[in-house]
This record gives C-alpha cells, structure tokens and sequence, in this order.
C-alpha cells in the first residue's frame, strides 16, 4: 500500500497526484491520510467553542477533494481515506511503518512561503523504513528520465533498485550521478593527485555498480555521468529535467540512529523535481 499525507496545500495536492500515478503503475491500493494535531486547541483554561468541530470538518473536507482528486486523475487505484489525531511527523513515520512508500508534500500550510522544504517532511524523510518521496507542486512536465545519486557503498544499493524500478514502469531512462571531490589536506597541501586515474576508478565503480542492475532490468536504458564536484550540485543540475531524483538517507546521529544526511537534506532542499529518499 501506497500512503499519501494531505492538508490541502498545493504541495500536499501534488504529493496526492504523485501518488495516485505511482499506485497505478505499482498496482497498488493508496490510502490518503490527514493528520490533525489537536494539542494546540486543548487548553482546559481558555477553550474556543466550536473548534474541534471545525478542524474536523475542515479535515474531512481536505480528504473528500484528496479522494476526488485522485478519481479524476486515476479512476482504476483503489482509494481510501482516514483522518488521524496526533503530531504529524510522529504519526506519518508509524504510518510509513506499514507501507510501502510515503508520499508527502515538500512544504504544508503552516511553513514559511520562503522555505522549500517543511519540518514535517524534513523530520520523516530518511527516519522511516519505507521509501519516502517529497514532492513540491510545479508544472507537470514529463522529462523521460530518473536521476539517482550512485556511490561505492552498499548504502545506496536501496536506492539504485527503487530508482530501476521506476525507470522500468515509466518507461524512462535511467541516468545515475557519480559526484566526487578530492581530498583537502590542511596539513599536507603538497600532496598531489593523479586526476584522471581517480576519475577512472570512481567511473568503473560507478559502472560495476550499476551493472549489478542493469542485468536484472535489461529493458532499463541506462547512462552515468562521472562528475568532478560536489554531489549536491551535480544532482540539482541533473535535477531540472529529471521526473524523479532517487538518494539514500545515508547519515547516522552521534548514538547511532539514523537520520537524514547532509546531500540528501539538501537535495531535498533545492531539487527542481520530486526526491525519493530510500533508506
């Protein structure tokens, strides 16, 4: 199952669609959910009459235009809605638990116009097991192509598979970004690098890495850039004619938990398109 959180924003409104059309190509069930946070109108000494009332009905209102939205762009998904009490980033990484892929909106109601990315997606993108894709609202134009950030470890192995499996139900291409850097040595600035054979060996990694895939989906056209820079800008870059960018979450927090990393936070900041973050 397919779940997709709304608030009636028009980020949430193309997180839905996003949504319905992944649910149609995976042969999925989708299940919309909106999340009320109650918390901020329960103080016993200075109640407001009415207001529970009125965020749930607004709540179910939000759901009813969720639901029709996603007939009228997919009638075939099975569709259901729920609306949920609780604080919406802890109650979307539970849900995300049972789910296959979390679908959200890259910014909601209560963020900042100025801000890309909303605490609500920053704080479950990259904590939950499932595949969580961030959507902003923007045109609807179809590139052809799926970007995803390729490495030598086996943490972006996730990654490399979801971003095949989208590239064969869209039928697009599939274009992996290999973006590396050399090493500063503040004590050691004399050191000197071979350019071109460290751009070799970041190539046939990124190739061997790929090639693990491309045998599993032939149909897949695929090509890799090996780029000199830094990775987020290689991604952004790639990002303004990509349908989707696929990343891992990679980072872990100073006690071991795992958190959101820094290319993948940023990617998620400035990214001209829908990112995926697998874990």
């Amino acid at each position: 199952m397919i779940i997709a959180a709304t608030d009636g924003s028009p980020a949430a409104t193309a997180a839905v669609e996003w949504a319905a059309d992944d649910a149609a190509r995976k042969e999925l069930p989708l299940r919309v959910i909106h999340v009320v946070d109650r918390l901020p109108y329960e103080i016993p000494r200075y109640p407001i009459p009415g207001v529970q009332e009125s965020i749930v009905q607004s709540g179910e209102r939000i759901l009813r235009d969720a639901r029709q939205a996603v007939r009228t762009r997919q009638p075939g998904v099975e569709v259901t809605t729920e609306l949920v009490y609780g604080v919406p980033a802890p109650v979307l990484r539970q849900e995300a638990e049972h789910s296959s892929e979390l679908v959200v909106g890259s910014r909601g109601r209560g963020g900042f116009a100025g801000m890309l990315l909303g605490s609500v997606s920053s704080h479950v993108a990259g904590h939950v097991h499932a595949p969580v894709v961030v959507v902003r609202p923007a045109p609807a134009t179809a590139y052809g192509e799926i970007v995803v950030g390729v490495s030598e470890s086996e943490e972006c192995d996730p990654a490399l598979a979801y971003a095949f499996e989208e590239a064969k139900l869209r039928g697009a291409r599939l274009r992996g970004i290999c973006a590396w850097e050399l090493p500063v040595h503040i004590l050691g600035p004399e050191v000197v690098y071979d350019v071109e054979e460290i751009q070799h060996a970041f190539r046939q990694a990124a190739t061997d890495k790929l090639g693990e895939l491309e045998e599993r989906f032939p149909e897949v056209e695929v090509t890799l850039d090996v780029v000199r820079g830094h990775p987020v800008a290689a991604l952004v870059d790639a990002s303004e004619k990509a349908d989707l960018i696929v990343v891992g979450s990679r980072g872990r927090g100073a006690i071991g938990a795992v958190v959101l990393g820094s290319v993948s936070r940023a990617i998620l900041h400035h990214a001209r398109c829908p990112v995926a973050v697998v874990r």
